[in-house]
């Protein structure tokens, strides 16, 4: 199949990243460059001649440029189909030349918004012309082409190099990526509309603007295919963090990494924090008045798990930190920054994965999460949820210590991350047992307890972190057996959501132990 020639091109582009070059290859070729506002004065300023649009239409550009490629000569010369009798006699008789390229790039809503703009600049960056040429030229591909992104540009401008003009293949490629484009433009317009100007959690049609960041190796399994996706704006995170060092990033480093991260950011203003992940749980957690003791204090509740796991610290991330995380095999590590002597530590382990995030994001923005189903998605706000000490309630006769409340907070944070059912004991400010995903509570609190009294005999201390310790669970006690099972394991005080119909058994259970509990009046299931 031959190339189409380009005899005349429509530039107009908020973006004028590459425009000159592109510009410049076809003034050189002979093509009528037409142009509107700042594109075409970009374009003289080069020494280019271009024709103005409204030369071209007869027509002035008019209220502050609002209208002035919405016009029948430019949309005839772009969907004229170029052999069908009827359209070419229809060009003759109004005087239409076609448009054999389109490069278009829209007004920056997204950016608009991010900036903080007010309603008037974000309703004025709404690009009503640009979309409208884009969605002409990409349906008739078959003789026009459409560039709206400038990394294009240089294949489209060896592909005229090469062949004269554009071929079939290309311009297909083009038009798919135009619809995407202004689909997710309107998405992103729409989410504004409805979000933030009508206050809107949950609209009649929810779109979700993306594209796509990287393909990646495989998904979840092998066998599963996978791709990261950004929003057109938001929070940063692990999607936008500077990897330092080590292999592509996989579906499931990225997974962990995020649970990791999050995690972490809910102290981002408390002490030094190590988080270890594995499989999205956390498999240990501690603050301390340095970062490398909080790490020892992660790594020694479980040493078995944190082998191959994702490490995430609130701090910059220092190189006797790194030295003693490259004791054991780390995926990844996650920091806000890492100094010349944690990247050289880093440097000599080229599987280990370095991200720096710079800030960490803030654990109580709002946002929205997905969830596909079989026949439809659930969508629901983040659990945005935390308590303080003037949140919580005490239940039990015995009220906690100033220690035991610190301990119960922080346990309660880290609760909130593990899987359900979650029960979590803390002592002195760092996990001493997790337990995660089972199906009744009884059980995550006999293997935290389990895995506390393993973490001791591999330490070699005298008893397990779980005596004397603080004990979380992600929802209510339905009985008092998970409270005893807690006690058994040495506890001496506990946080829980309450609302069972049974509280009053399982604060009676708690009183005669000796307990102090504390009533949160939030659940933090997470599955």
């Amino acid at each position: 199949m031959t190339a189409i020639p380009i005899r005349r091109a429509l530039l107009s582009v908020s973006d004028k990243s590459g425009l000159v070059d592109l510009g410049r290859v076809l003034a050189d070729r002979g093509v009528e460059l037409v142009s509107t506002g700042g594109t075409a004065k970009a374009l003289r300023a080069a020494g280019l001649t271009v024709r103005d649009v409204s030369d071209l239409t007869g027509f002035p550009e008019m209220m502050d440029g609002r209208v002035k490629t919405l016009h029948p000569v430019v949309h005839g010369g772009l969907l004229a189909v170029r052999d069908d009798p009827a359209h070419v006699a229809a060009m003759a008789a109004h005087g239409i030349g076609a448009i054999d390229l389109v490069v278009v790039n829209l007004y920056p809503f997204a950016e608009t918004v991010a900036k903080g703009a007010d309603r008037d600049a974000v309703i004025e960056n709404i690009d009503i012309g640009g979309p409208s040429m884009v969605r002409s030229a990409a349906k008739n591909h078959a003789y026009v082409a459409i560039a709206t992104d400038p990394a294009d540009y240089p294949a489209l401008i060896a592909e005229i190099a090469d062949t004269g003009g554009t071929m079939l293949d290309t311009r297909r490629r083009l038009a798919a990526k135009a619809f995407a484009a202004t689909a997710a433009y309107d998405a992103a317009i729409g989410a504004w509309f409805a979000h933030v100007d009508q206050g809107e959690a949950f609209p009649d049609m929810l779109s979700v603007p993306l594209r796509k960041g990287a393909e990646l190796r495989y998904g979840e399994n092998p066998h599963q295919q996978a791709a990261l996706y950004l929003p057109m704006r938001g929070t940063p995170g692990i999607a936008q963090a500077e990897q330092v060092q080590g292999k592509a990033l996989s579906y499931n480093n990225y997974n962990d990494a995020d649970a990791a991260l999050e995690l972490v950011a809910e102290f981002r203003d408390g002490p030094p924090t190590v988080v270890i992940v594995k499989h999205a749980n956390p498999c240990g957690v501690a603050s301390a008045d340095t970062l490398i003791d909080a790490y020892k204090a992660a790594f020694a509740c479980d040493t078995v798990s944190a082998f191959g796991g994702i490490i995430a610290v609130n701090r910059p991330l220092d190189g006797a930190t790194a030295e003693a995380i490259s004791g054991i095999f780390t995926e990844v590590v996650v920091a806000p920054a890492a100094d010349d002597a944690a990247r050289a530590v880093f440097a000599g382990k080229k599987n280990l994965r370095l991200l720096l995030t710079g800030d960490l994001p803030d654990p109580a923005r709002g946002g929205l999460m997905l969830k596909s189903i079989a026949g439809g998605m659930l969508v629901q706000s983040r659990d945005a949820g935390r308590v303080t000490a003037a949140d919580l309630t005490v239940v039990t006769q015995r009220h906690p210590t100033a220690t035991e409340m610190a301990d119960c907070l922080f346990a309660w944070t880290v609760a909130k991350h593990v899987k359900s059912n979650a029960i979590v004991y803390a002592n002195g400010g760092a996990t001493a047992g997790v337990g995660a995903g089972q199906m009744n509570r009884l059980e995550s609190a006999r293997i935290a307890a389990w895995k506390a009294k393993d973490a001791a005999e591999k330490a070699g201390w005298a008893e397990p972190r779980t005596i004397g310790s603080a004990v979380a669970s992600d929802a209510f006690f339905p009985f008092a057996d998970g409270l005893m099972a807690a006690v058994e394991a040495g506890a001496t005080a506990v946080i829980q959501p309450g609302g069972s119909i049974r509280d009053a058994d399982v604060i009676a259970a708690a009183d005669a132990a000796g307990l102090a509990m504390i009533f949160t009046g939030m659940r933090h299931f997470r599955h």
